[in-house]
């Protein structure tokens, strides 16, 4: 003969369960979306590299490889942090971080510019075309994500 009460038990307390109500944090945590980051870079390699790395810490990522493509992408999909090379094939890198800045849909999207070059000149261009952080290539990928988490929580300079 065969006991029902373990199969009880464990509808009661489903039953319970269903009735309870959701502690805020974890509602909070359930319907919260996934941060997203735009890489605006032509060297595919590096993107899918950095992608991935995104990828596995949580991060939704979208690429795309003009300053043009760039800029579209950052109107229609309102990432949460944009990761920008400056050298594009068809935009200055700069010139698309200024018109982030200039543009109301993507002006309070912060960008962490990538650049081989260590000029001051260049960094301090950079500053004035609106980017948040500037890191020099090559980089410490862990370098990259500390700093896209910290863009995306808000922490900005």
């Amino acid at each position: 003969m065969m006991d029902d009460t373990p199969v009880v038990l464990i509808q009661e307390e489903l039953s319970m369960l269903q009735d309870a109500e959701v502690e805020p944090e974890l509602a909070e945590m359930q319907t919260s979306r996934r941060r997203t980051v735009l890489l605006i870079d032509d060297d595919e390699d590096q993107t899918q590299a950095l992608a991935w790395r995104l990828q596995t810490q949580g991060f939704t990522t979208l690429t795309a490889s003009t300053g043009k493509l760039g800029l579209q992408t950052a109107i229609r999909e309102q990432p949460d942090v944009i990761l920008l090379d400056v050298q594009l094939p068809d935009l200055d890198g700069l010139d698309v971080c200024e018109q982030l800045s200039d543009t109301p849909a993507t002006c309070c999207i912060p960008v962490i510019i990538l650049s081989g070059a260590e000029r001051s000149a260049v960094v301090r261009r950079a500053r004035a075309a609106g980017c948040d952080y500037y890191l020099r290539k090559p980089y410490d990928p862990n370098v990259v994500l500390l700093l896209v988490e910290r863009a995306a929580a808000g922490d900005r300079l």
